[in-house]
């Protein structure tokens, strides 16, 4: 079978070389006329054109001229990065996080509200109440707005398709928001957008293949592949906390019975610790918390680091488990990095040592090489790393930020 290829048009030829030429420069800048048309490989005619048209919609500025020995000193092009904004949210915690960013990620206002135990459509106006407070303090032209939200996301159709603690189902949530707004809206899962936040403004900036997984009340990974994000269709791709890994165990809140979710989590390690404080009264966790019950993932961490020792054989049993999924995760998309984020990475550098030993043990990239497994590179603020993200979206889809 031959496959016939259309020509590209006038207008997507033009569309393609804009992102281009503004991609370069936000990575690269700011660089004169000459190096932009050397990296992009465009004629000196097509960027001399289209640096005109970034100018004149304010998105780059001419920032001075560089000396050189011969001729003219050319004129440098660097980003304006407070010439758009993006309103984003992070909806995945028990408080909901607002903010405003500029086009490098930086958050020039913020606002939260506690969710309260509100679920459905009481939820949801939340989330309109965040944005509605924040759209009078947009003093830039505004992109759209990013979400990131819980659970299964149908990330081409902007719809959640499942965040049981919000009793989400469905939820035609960008449709929702552009109706109300007015305004471009991108909905992305919340680990997925804290691997967006890594992709555009991380350490490993514009690293192809990396896996991110979050630790913390829930477990879960998100997974870049030659540059595309891998997130299934809807189906719910890298949701390896309902994974299966100890049989016949606890009942998972997902309906089986031993999910990762159940040995490692937050939730998990607080269960296992109040446990012991019972069995142990002089132990440090009841030094630190004036009954079990009342004990956080806080108070493990803290435990932890004071030297309880009681906790060494429950943190090398999470950090067992993990390190077997992660091991799983590689053996089976090659993934060269792997960052961790969340509450549980807390536990510092014992947790991330054992989990490197354990993928060095269980796979064979491991025994070849060390394996590469670090916490995110950014904030360890989880919220921001969400709504860096949820930016990010934004910058991808209106301005071609990836390509």
């Amino acid at each position: 079978m031959i496959t016939v290829t259309a020509k590209a048009t006038h207008a997507q030829t033009r569309r393609h070389n804009n992102r281009l030429v503004l991609k370069t420069v936000y990575d690269q800048g700011p660089l004169s006329r000459a190096d932009v048309a050397r990296s992009t490989n465009l004629t000196a005619t097509t960027v001399s054109t289209v640096i005109a048209e970034l100018l004149e919609e304010g998105l780059v500025e001419e920032i001075g001229a560089i000396s050189t020995e011969r001729g003219k000193p050319p004129t440098l092009v660097g980003l304006v990065n407070d010439a758009r904004y993006v309103i984003a949210l992070d909806l995945s915690r028990n408080i909901f996080q607002g903010s405003i960013l500029n086009l490098r990620g930086e958050i020039q206002q913020r606002t939260h509200l506690p969710v309260a135990g509100r679920t459905g459509d009481q939820a949801l106006a939340l989330a309109h109440t965040l944005i509605d407070g924040l759209l009078p303090l947009a003093t830039k032209p505004l992109l759209g707005i990013g979400v990131g939200a819980p659970g299964i996301i149908d990330l081409n159709h902007n719809v959640i398709r499942r965040a049981a603690n919000f009793g989400w189902e469905n939820l035609a949530l960008g449709q929702q928001l552009a109706q109300r707004y007015g305004l471009h809206v991108q909905v992305v899962n919340d680990i997925q957008a804290v691997l967006l936040a890594e992709f555009l403004f991380g350490d490993y900036k514009n690293t192809q293949d990396m896996v991110v997984v979050r630790i913390g009340n829930g477990i879960g990974a998100s997974i870049l592949s030659n540059g595309q994000l891998l997130h299934g269709n809807g189906t719910g791709a890298g949701e390896i906390g309902h994974v299966v890994v100890v049989k016949n165990g606890e009942r998972c809140g997902c309906g089986n019975d031993g999910c990762l979710e159940t040995v490692a989590s937050s939730r998990a390690i607080v269960k296992q610790a109040q446990a012991l404080a019972r069995r142990h009264p002089r132990s440090r966790l009841n030094q630190l918390a004036a009954q079990p019950e009342a004990i956080t993932i806080d108070t493990v961490i803290q435990a932890f680091q004071a030297g309880d020792r009681l906790l060494h054989p429950l943190i090398a049993d999470v950090a067992g488990h993990l390190g077997r999924m992660i091991a799983h995760l590689i053996a089976i998309v090659g993934m060269p990095r792997v960052m961790l984020c969340g509450s549980v990475t807390g536990f510092g550098q014992p947790l991330l040592e054992q989990i490197r030993q354990e993928v060095a043990q269980r796979t064979l990239v491991g025994r070849m090489n060390e394996p590469q497994i670090d916490l995110v590179s950014l904030t360890t603020d989880l919220s921001d790393l969400v709504m860096m993200g949820a930016a990010a979206t934004l910058f991808a889809n209106e301005l071609g930020l990836f390509l």
